[in-house]
């Protein structure tokens, strides 16, 4: 063989094992679906109407002496956009699922999602009147499209106060069960009592409603035990706090997790100093979500599974003047200010691989 039916020889075999590894490559490449779930607290959306049946004209919206509807309108369009913008970085698209707390009422939450930035995005509201002394609840959304709500309930939280015994009127907790396109996923929604009167005198408070939402999720893994459950809420507990590792048992180590354990993936944000609101210049994650085992388990992507979480902070739900800059950009502070919450919203990403 001379020197050009050699090089031409060499050529085309090199050529061959280049279509060959490019092949290879190309069919192993896989195509996956993404829905994101989301949390947030809308910080206070109340309507402008007095309920004689709550505390409501406490809120800061019916302290409001003049244009209480034009600044309602205002908070709604602001709780929309933030709605829309959560994970579409990422997906092009708001999020699949959303939980929300501090809503008044069915009608504010209507109004949010029947704004221009959400209307066309067909979302589903489950909703229940909480016994909760000022009438702040929890609910959540859902985009029709791709989840079907198979069964809802709410839970009472029964706490009382240490000295008098009476009965302290708290949110309840939602359970939605479902179904994520052909995943059965079930969601709760958490609004945990607050620290007023301080961390440690509150705590039995939290750790009473953390037992709850255990109830919960005990009752759900009775059934299934690889039941895909997501828990999601303001919490105001961080992650490290009793609530969670002595009642939840939540973990940050994915690899530690038995099989009706439960993974949070927010703990190893707490730990790096990040938090979704801020007190004297102390921060503080309350705003989390969490998921059961089955859902981080990747060895097999033809269901939903876990991929990734985040803190929604982006520039604008931040204060970027006076004493709270860097602060969550809230609504109200000696008035409207036009800004968003004094949380910031959490997140995280299920996805699927996609057949071809």
């Amino acid at each position: 063989m001379n020197l050009k039916l050699l090089k031409r020889f060499v050529e085309v075999i090199l050529l061959c094992l280049l279509i060959t590894d490019s092949f290879l490559v190309f069919s192993q490449k896989k195509n996956y679906k993404i829905h994101t779930v989301a949390f947030y607290n809308l910080e206070n959306l109340f309507d402008t109407i007095n309920d004689p049946n709550k505390f409501d004209e406490y809120s800061p919206i019916m302290e409001l002496k003049t244009d209480k509807t034009i600044i309602y309108n205002k908070k709604v369009t602001n709780m929309a956009r933030v709605l829309a913008d959560i994970g579409k970085d990422e997906t092009k698209k708001s999020p699949v699922i959303i939980g929300l707390s501090e809503v008044e009422n069915k009608k504010v939450v209507k109004d949010v999602i029947s704004h221009s930035l959400l209307r066309h995005q067909n979302y589903g509201i489950v909703h229940f009147n909480s016994p909760d002394a000022r009438g702040i609840d929890v609910a959540l959304l859902y985009k029709k499209e791709f989840f079907t709500p198979t069964q809802t309930s709410s839970h009472e939280l029964r706490i009382y106060d240490n000295k008098t015994q009476k009965r302290i009127f708290t949110r309840d907790q939602l359970l939605v069960s479902g179904m994520l396109e052909n995943d059965k996923i079930h969601i709760i929604v958490n609004h945990w009592p607050s620290r007023r009167g301080g961390e440690a005198k509150s705590r039995p408070k939290r750790v009473a409603a953390a037992k709850l939402t255990k109830h919960l999720v005990d009752s759900l893994q009775i059934k299934d035990p690889y039941a895909n459950i997501v828990i999601m809420g303001d919490f105001n507990d961080n992650p490290n706090n009793a609530s969670f590792k002595k009642v939840l048992k939540s973990k940050s180590n994915r690899e530690k997790i038995g099989l009706k354990g439960i993974y949070n993936p927010f703990e190893n944000y707490f730990k790096k100093g990040l938090g979704t609101t801020a007190y004297r210049d102390s921060w503080s994650l309350f705003d989390q979500i969490l998921v059961t085992k089955p859902l981080i388990e990747t060895e097999d992507y033809s269901s939903f599974k876990y991929y990734k979480s985040g803190i929604y902070n982006k520039q604008y739900v931040i204060q970027n003047t006076g004493k709270y800059k860097g602060y969550p950009f809230k609504s109200w502070s000696n008035g409207f200010t036009n800004g968003f919450s004094d949380h910031f919203p959490v997140y995280l990403f299920l996805i699927k691989e996609v057949k071809k």
